[in-house]
């Protein structure tokens, strides 16, 4: 068997996850209906990067989905559908300034630092919100989201839950971190 290089996949491990996506996907027809899983498991094989980056959300509990199809660029949007913020990504702070400024019980990683090692990006208010059309998504638990410029210059970043029917944005300290707050991404391929 082939050795994975970093942010490669070997071939056996993207079988194995194309086939996890796939039984997903066929599970969840609701979140793409016009969209035909040949198409885009074609563009899953020719991407072997954005496969890892897949790999990625799946290992820390995103259960990554199609939720759209971007006319534009031809890609397909990938998104996290686990019913709560993935597990593996929980009990971060929001970014590396906010990881940096805690002097004492530092968290293990910034929202927005794993994101880049994932190669992947956080979702926004408008995605969230998007996000929640599919089923109720952080009933338990919240999600850091894309903070805009102007408020994490002043030092805080949003975080957002479905609590009673509805989406809830909140504010926060970006170095602050709680076990049941992770982040959720996104990913076209």
């Amino acid at each position: 068997m082939a050795k994975a290089h970093k942010n490669e996949l070997s071939t056996s491990q993207s079988d194995g996850l194309i086939e996890i996506l796939k039984i997903r996907f066929e599970k969840n027809m609701n979140r793409h209906k016009s969209i035909e899983w040949a198409n885009v498991q074609t563009r899953l094989e020719a991407n072997s990067t954005k496969l890892w980056s897949l790999n990625e959300m799946e290992q820390t509990g995103g259960e990554p989905d199609v939720i759209g199809y971007d006319k534009k660029t031809g890609e397909y949007v990938f998104y996290d559908c686990a019913a709560e913020s993935p597990a593996g990504r929980r009990s971060f702070c929001y970014d590396s300034e906010a990881l940096a400024s805690r002097k004492e019980n530092k968290p293990k990683d910034s929202a927005t630092g794993a994101a880049s090692t994932m190669g992947v990006d956080m979702l926004d208010e408008e995605q969230y919100k998007a996000l929640q059309k599919f089923g109720p998504f952080d009933s338990k638990t919240s999600s850091w989201l894309k903070t805009p410029d102007e408020i994490r210059k002043l030092g805080g970043a949003i975080f957002a839950d479905f609590r009673y029917g509805n989406v809830f944005v909140y504010h926060n300290g970006a170095e602050s971190y709680y076990a049941a707050r992770g982040f959720r991404a996104s990913l076209k391929i």
